[in-house]
């Protein structure tokens, strides 16, 4: 592979950024961002976090025919439960949705929130309009949790990031029916002195080519102004994702432009998700600020470069 001049950052900003912000939306809300892509047919799908204004998350939909210009429906798609287990641990919202396309439908993780902290929640939908819950997966204090798209060894395969100490470490975890997780391991850790020294965790459902599991992942460096929230990726062993092939050294989209670096959490760009084309082109989706929604481009050959030689 060549490598092609590039400019600040390997993913590319779309000009007409943010894609989305709540002037987009057609209720009443405090903000947008974290949407997770899918691709049907020829029309895009972006299931989105909005913030309500009474102060917890919920998901709604927007629809977009060349994957930059999306339009919002009209009525949210999934609020929190109210009722039984998932009411208990929903109560203060759901947040951070990631689709995978995997056994003839579209599963959903996504982290469900209340007083007793962050958990990983599972839900499917063949439609992005009626979901059925499936379980809790994870004990609090754990988030970003990402499933692969295909079984491997006759198992499936996620990542995810739960708190120990106080480290946020991205780990891998296997299981025979999505409801109970084990063999868990350690697969990235923050690394002293760059640019994900604080900690990291799974953005986008692995993307599997020829070269390993691609995983964009989201790391975080402390300032004395506060953290510092940017883009990486990770190539992991086809066969045995627990190995790791690659991992760039440089960040590949940091915050740079007013609607990244100014919002409710500033100097943050956080993806939920990415769309790889027929050309190669990967269209990634990105939170900014914790206020609006954006996308970057890059050529997937370019982000397999810069992940295994920095």
């Amino acid at each position: 592979m060549r490598r092609r001049k590039l400019g600040r950052d390997v993913f590319h900003r779309w000009e007409g950024n943010p894609v989305l912000t709540l002037e987009d939306i057609p209720f009443r809300c405090n903000t947008v961002f974290n949407g997770t892509p899918v691709k049907l047919g020829r029309e895009y799908l972006l299931l989105l976090r909005v913030e309500g204004q009474q102060g917890y998350s919920f998901f709604a939909l927007a629809k977009s025919w060349d994957g930059f210009h999306f339009e919002v429906e009209e009525i949210p798609v999934l609020f929190p439960a109210r009722e039984g287990v998932f009411g208990v641990y929903e109560q203060e919202g759901i947040e951070d949705p990631r689709a995978t396309s995997l056994d003839g439908c579209y599963y959903v993780m996504y982290t469900a929130y209340s007083k007793y902290g962050p958990r990983i929640a599972l839900a499917k939908t063949e439609d992005f309009h009626t979901f059925e819950r499936i379980a809790l997966i994870s004990e609090p204090g754990n988030k970003d949790g990402v499933l692969f798209p295909e079984k491997i060894g006759g198992r499936y395969v996620r990542l995810d990031r739960p708190i120990g100490l106080g480290v946020g470490s991205i780990w891998i975890s296997y299981s025979e029916d999505l409801y109970a997780w084990g063999d868990s391991k350690v697969l990235l850790s923050p690394r002293e002195g760059y640019w994900d020294s604080y900690r990291v965790g799974a953005s986008v459902p692995p993307i599997k080519t020829e070269w390993g599991w691609l995983e964009i992942y989201h790391g975080v460096q402390m300032t004395s102004s506060g953290p510092v929230y940017r883009v990486g990726t990770a190539l992991l062993d086809l066969e045995d994702p627990s190995k790791v092939v690659a991992r760039c050294k440089v960040p590949l989209l940091s915050p740079r432009e007013n609607y990244e670096r100014i919002g409710d959490v500033p100097n943050v760009v956080f993806a939920c998700g990415a769309i790889v084309e027929p050309d190669g082109e990967v269209k990634m989706y990105y939170g900014a600020a914790d206020t609006c929604l954006c996308v970057a481009t890059a050529k997937l050959e370019d982000i397999i470069m810069y992940t295994v030689s920095g």
